[in-house]
């Protein structure tokens, strides 16, 4: 077993664990970033669509040309990175005291360090994760899988398509299907708006059109070796068919685009405590979890809309583990938790000292327009014409704001 000794360990080579990864060694921190796939870059690296770097680099990039970007600045800052290297388990002996261990090509590794950034980034949901009924055929893919299938292998995934769910990924894909000739038969959505941002309903979906059925589900997928159709119905408030209109569409693909949830199984083991909302982490306005000097960020921590805020939250993670392990100041603060009010679905960091200035990544339960987000407890607010449950609200609390909570916790709503 080779044993080694770091600072930092960042786990994940995605867009926020390569930022976090650039900004520790800039700290002067002893870094190493681990990746369990062949090549750095995660998601971004197989999206040949345009929308990546235009708040961090002030330019429309496709996700390779942004990833390359990244790849480029932490080659120049010396990161030590290790590709095909798996994470099996950590162990946390004391704040200053981990282990981490892995198999890598070069064997299984015992990695000493003081403070983790964990960025290995969310999974897709899948089909049984959403009740998709009827038979079980080849042809059913998630968005993802069907996006690495076209924009890495060269494949396509099928000729008459259907999509399941309105995320952005799909929504992405569908427009990929389209410009390569296949029929995209529809995208059905079982909320009664979309789940992706509203310039790719309009450029995926519109400009080619793609039917949107909202409030409408699969209720069943039929097919014997392959798919073959789908039986589509329309669903009530519940959520569950309500039996007053029911289509077939023909297809030979499934495509299902449910959403991500953060891949947190790893920190689970070592308990970590865990937000139902976001499904990762709850974390302090250091990005730090329950554990001590163990930092989240991007995907893992929350699914962002845009890619610019993984790498945001990735290099202030790695700018609060130089200044923790510096002064460990966590268990000398008050903590103030921060509460969801009225349509706030979720919102990070849900810690807070009220002694620095916090940026708050927050999602609305439903649309809503001409709402202001209030903060209960200081009187604080700021005007939105609109609000979207796809759409990330990004906004930054001055530390004396936060500071005229005086009660323990801070409750963010939307009110008209």
């Amino acid at each position: 077993m080779i044993e080694q000794k770091y600072d930092v360990i960042i786990i994940g080579g995605g867009p926020a664990g390569l930022s976090a990864a650039a900004k520790a060694v800039e700290n002067g921190l002893k870094t190493l970033l681990l990746e369990n796939r062949e090549m750095l870059g995660g998601i971004p690296f197989q999206c040949v669509h345009t929308g990546f770097g235009i708040h961090c680099f002030k330019e429309d990039l496709t996700g390779g040309e942004f990833i390359a970007r990244l790849i480029d600045r932490a080659v120049e800052k010396g990161v030590e990175t290790m590709v095909k290297t798996h994470v099996l388990k950590i162990q946390v002996y004391s704040a200053l005291e981990k282990t981490v261990y892995a198999a890598s090509p070069k064997g299984f590794l015992k990695i000493q360090a003081k403070a983790i950034i964990y960025a290995a980034g969310a999974r897709e949901r899948h089909q049984y994760e959403i009740g998709l009924a009827g038979d079980r055929p080849d042809g059913v893919y998630t968005a993802g899988e069907a996006q690495a299938l076209m924009d890495v292998y060269g494949v396509l995934p099928g000729k008459k398509i259907v999509i399941i769910g309105s995320g952005d990924v799909g929504l992405i894909m569908a427009r990929r299907l389209a410009m390569e000739r296949a029929e995209v038969k529809a995208v059905i959505e079982v909320l009664p708006y979309p789940g992706g941002l509203t310039r790719n309903i309009v450029q995926c979906l519109n400009d080619f059109n793609i039917p949107l059925y909202l409030s409408h589900m699969v209720r069943e997928v039929k097919g014997s070796e392959r798919v073959e159709k789908v039986i589509v119905t329309r669903v009530g408030e519940d959520m569950k068919p309500d039996g007053s209109f029911e289509f077939e569409l023909e297809c030979d693909t499934v495509i299902v685009s449910a959403g991500l949830k953060p891949d947190v199984d790893i920190l689970e083991k070592i308990g970590v405590e865990t937000d139902p909302a976001t499904g990762g982490p709850v974390v302090n306005e250091f990005y730090e979890t329950s554990v001590p000097l163990v930092f989240t960020a991007g995907n893992a921590l929350v699914v962002n809309d845009l890619v610019d805020y993984d790498v945001e939250q990735g290099e202030a993670a790695a700018t609060h583990a130089l200044k923790l392990l510096g002064d460990y100041l966590s268990p000398r603060l008050e903590w103030r938790r921060v509460e969801r009010g009225r349509n706030i679905r979720l919102i990070v960091p849900q810690l807070v000292s009220g002694s620095k200035d916090v940026v708050f990544y927050s999602r609305v339960q439903y649309p809503e327009d001409n709402v202001r987000l209030t903060i209960r407890e200081t009187g604080f607010e700021k005007r939105f014409f609109k609000v979207k449950p796809a759409e990330m609200i990004r906004i930054m609390i001055p530390a004396e704001e936060l500071a005229k909570a005086r009660r323990g916790k801070i409750t963010f709503e939307v009110v008209r």
